[in-house]
C-alpha cells in the first residue's frame, strides 16, 4: 500500500521516508492538501496531512470518493478538519497528541527575548556596521510577572522557564496544573492576567470558545509596555484589533508564530507575491512586531515524534486497533 503524505516540509521529509522505510510505501508532496489538490489522493487508502491542510465539506468527500478511508495529520491541532462530515462519511481520522512540549515553549520564549531586547532591530543594523544602542534597551525580566494562558505541557514547560529567570507567574485554565502550583503559578481570572502580566504567552487550544480570546477589551485591560507571544493558534488573537493598538503605540514587543488568517500563506515563499492580506502587510510594519511562520515545533526532536507518532496511527488503523489519537469515529461514551 503507498500512502501519500501532503504538505511535507524538505527537513520532514528525510525523517518521514526514514520512519516508513520496510514498513510502507510513501511519497511525500510539498503541496498542502486543498480542494484543489485532494483529486491527487485517489486510489489511497491512506493519506497524512499537515497543520495548514483544509479538510472541510468538500475536501473531505473529495477525499472519501477516491477511495481515502483515513487521513492521519502530523499535528495535535485539528480545528481545520471539520469532524462531523470525517465521521458521516466514514472516515478515520487521527493525530498527534502529544510531541515534545519543549520545542514550542523554548521557542516562545525566543520570541519573547527577541522583542525584549530588539534581537532584529540589532542584528540588521549590525549587518549594516552600524553598532549604535539607540532604541535598544530592553528589560530585565527577574522579578517581572508573566502570565500563561494555558498550563497544559506546553504552558507548563514555558512557566518552568520563566521561574528560571526568577518571575511571577500567573495562569489561567479551565483545568489547574499541581506542576504549575509547585513553581508558585497563582491562578487568576483573566482580566487580573492581563492587567497584571508583564509578559503574556499563549498556550490554548483554538475552539470556539477561545476565538479571538484577545480581543479589543482584553488588549486594553493589558499595560501598555506588555509583551505579548502567541506560539499556539492564530485564530486565539483579533489581528485587526492588535493592529489598532500597536498604531496607538502600546506594547513593548509582540512574538507572533502564528496567525488567523496563515492558511495559502505560511510555509509557501510568497516573496515575489503581491501582498494582498492589508492586516498582516501593516502588522509587519511595526518594529516591535516579530513574525514567524509556525515554526514553534520544528526541532528535530519534536518532528521526529511526530512523525513515529503519524506511523504508529497508520499501523493500529490498517491491524484494526484504536489508540488514544483517534478523533474519529469519536469514542464510545457510557450509556
Amino acid at each position: 500500500m503507498e500512502i501519500l503524505a501532503f504538505g511535507v516540509q524538505s527537513d520532514e521529509k528525510p525523517l518521514i521516508e526514514k520512519a516508513f522505510q520496510g514498513r510502507h510505501d510513501i511519497r511525500c508532496l510539498d503541496v498542502f492538501l486543498t480542494e484543489d489538490t485532494a483529486p491527487i489522493a485517489a486510489g489511497h487508502e491512506v493519506i497524512s496531512s499537515s497543520v495548514n491542510a483544509t479538510l472541510d465539506k468538500r475536501v473531505l468527500q473529495i477525499l472519501a470518493d477516491g477511495g481515502t478511508r483515513m487521513i492521519a495529520q502530523r499535528s495535535t491541532g485539528f480545528n481545520n478538519i471539520d469532524l462531523r462530515v470525517a465521521e458521516r462519511l466514514g472516515l478515520t481520522v487521527a493525530r498527534v497528541s502529544y510531541y515534545s512540549p519543549y520545542s514550542v515553549a523554548e521557542f516562545a520564549w525566543t520570541l519573547a527575548m527577541a522583542v525584549n531586547r530588539r534581537i532584529v532591530r540589532a542584528s540588521n543594523r549590525t549587518r549594516d556596521f552600524d553598532f549604535r544602542l539607540d532604541g535598544l534597551m530592553g528589560r530585565d525580566l527577574r522579578g517581572r510577572t508573566v502570565g500563561v494562558l494555558g498550563t497544559g505541557k506546553i504552558g507548563e514547560a514555558f512557566a518552568r522557564i520563566a521561574h528560571g529567570f526568577g518571575m511571577r507567574l500567573l495562569g489561567w485554565d479551565a483545568r489547574e496544573n499541581p506542576a504549575c502550583r509547585e513553581l508558585g503559578m497563582q491562578y487568576v481570572e483573566r482580566e487580573r492576567l492581563f492587567a497584571e502580566a508583564d509578559l503574556i504567552s499563549l498556550h490554548v487550544p483554538l475552539l470556539p470558545s477561545t476565538q479571538h480570546l484577545i480581543g479589543a477589551a482584553a488588549l486594553r485591560m493589558m499595560k501598555d509596555d506588555a509583551i505579548l507571544v502567541n506560539s499556539s493558534r492564530g485564530g486565539l488573537v483579533d489581528t485587526e484589533a492588535l493592529v489598532a493598538e500597536l498604531r496607538a503605540g502600546r506594547f513593548t514587543g509582540v512574538g507572533l508564530d502564528v496567525y488567523e488568517a496563515e492558511a495559502g500563506l505560511f510555509f509557501l515563499d510568497k516573496s515575489l507575491d503581491t501582498v494582498t492580506d492589508d492586516t498582516l502587510a501593516r502588522l509587519m510594519t511595526f518594529p516591535n512586531v516579530v513574525v514567524t511562520s509556525h515554526q514553534a515545533y520544528y526541532t528535530e526532536d519534536a518532528v521526529g515524534q511526530i512523525v513515529d507518532t503519524t506511523l504508529r496511527n497508520v499501523q493500529d488503523y490498517l491491524a484494526g486497533r484504536r489508540n488514544e489519537n483517534v478523533l474519529v469515529p469519536a469514542a464510545p461514551t457510557d450509556g
